[in-house]
């Protein structure tokens, strides 16, 4: 994320048409995707725990929406910031801008109700019902992608409200920064089947096992994705491989569950917990400082001048901007720990 972000802000013209600023895209495919994806992980975890704890499914499903409209809340509240630090420069369209703080609300709230729909208060075990729900919406919302982006373009919503189901925003078609519905919910429902999955029964007394079938069905998954775009066989009028095609959706959540698998492994095998973890420590505080680090490299405190810097003046600036988002997780990190500790202190006494 880091890299994609300063890369893009920082570049002058000359540099972004190197072979290294597309590699340091590519790279950039991955972050909103895991983000998202692992929120659906999460909302599986809190589900499964409040469960296992007795509580009604109402107040699970209270719970997770109003999570997800805080979240959602913090995405408005961001973009009044940005207008607010950049009001000569930025337009007043851009405080309702769908971004991915936005989407990662409102795919919270969708799970929320979701897990509300089919659940109910006299379990508190997974079951395939709802693992096979959350893969068949999130592959509904996948195949239903090209035809709202293209040929079925929800044209009788107002732009704001349209542009979070297509990314339209104000311009005249689907924008591929955006972070619409269709297809970015379906990443978190995708999350959502994997995090119940891997607290069924089965997952929780077979761990090895699960991961390792887990594994490879994201190879099959990524073999299944390759074969059907190679396919002469196409049900849409409209093919847009890199933003709305299910296939390469079908492959990014495939790679997403490598990624999960070589976590675990990585973890149960021990070298996670060797020293301190850079990635580890920023994800204790990735709100903060996805929203900090925003600021210093696309806002108006850019610490380097934007579209006018070379690869090693760049490159310099990310290593900045990583130390210091590093340095700001672990303060936070600390005042949390401190504060935690003040408090059962003064409940002991």
């Amino acid at each position: 994320m880091f890299q994609t972000h300063c890369y893009d802000s920082w570049l002058k013209p000359e540099a972004r048409q190197s072979r290294f600023f597309m590699w340091s895209q590519m790279g950039g495919m991955l972050p909103a995707p895991i983000f998202i994806f692992v929120a659906g992980i999460s909302v599986a975890l809190i589900t499964v725990r409040l469960r296992e704890k007795g509580i009604d499914r109402n107040s699970i499903a209270k719970q997770t929406i109003l999570r997800g409209a805080q979240i959602l809340g913090l995405g408005l509240l961001f973009r009044v910031q940005e207008f607010v630090i950049g009001y000569r420069f930025v337009p007043w369209t851009d405080l309702l801008r769908v971004d991915v703080l936005n989407i990662l609300g409102i795919s919270i709230m969708l799970m929320g109700i979701f897990c509300w729909i089919i659940g109910n208060n006299f379990e508190d075990k997974i079951n395939s019902r709802q693992i096979a729900g959350g893969i068949f919406v999130g592959a509904v919302i996948a195949m239903l992608t090209p035809p709202v982006w293209t040929t079925h373009r929800l044209r009788f919503f107002p732009w704001p409200i349209e542009s979070y189901l297509d990314g339209v925003h104000i311009f005249a078609e689907p924008q591929s920064w955006l972070f619409p519905i269709f297809p970015w919910t379906a990443f978190a429902f995708a999350g959502l089947a994997v995090g119940f999955y891997l607290f069924s029964d089965f997952a929780k007394t077979k761990n090895v096992l699960a991961f390792l079938f887990l594994g490879a069905a994201a190879i099959c998954g990524g073999i299944i994705s390759i074969i059907l775009d190679r396919s002469a066989v196409t049900i849409y009028s409209v093919h847009d491989y890199w933003h709305t095609s299910p296939n390469y959706f079908l492959m990014r959540c495939a790679v997403l569950v490598i990624i999960l698998c070589f976590a675990y492994f990585w973890c149960r095998w021990g070298f996670g917990e060797k020293g301190f973890s850079p990635l580890i420590q920023l994800g204790k505080a990735s709100l903060l400082v996805y929203w900090v680090h925003i600021e210093f490299v696309y806002g108006l405190l850019s610490i380097l001048p934007k579209k006018r810097c070379s690869i090693p003046l760049a490159t310099l600036g990310l290593v900045i901007i990583f130390v210091s988002m590093v340095a700001l997780s672990l303060a936070r990190t600390n005042w949390k720990l401190r504060a935690s500790r003040k408090r059962s202190a003064e409940a002991a006494g």
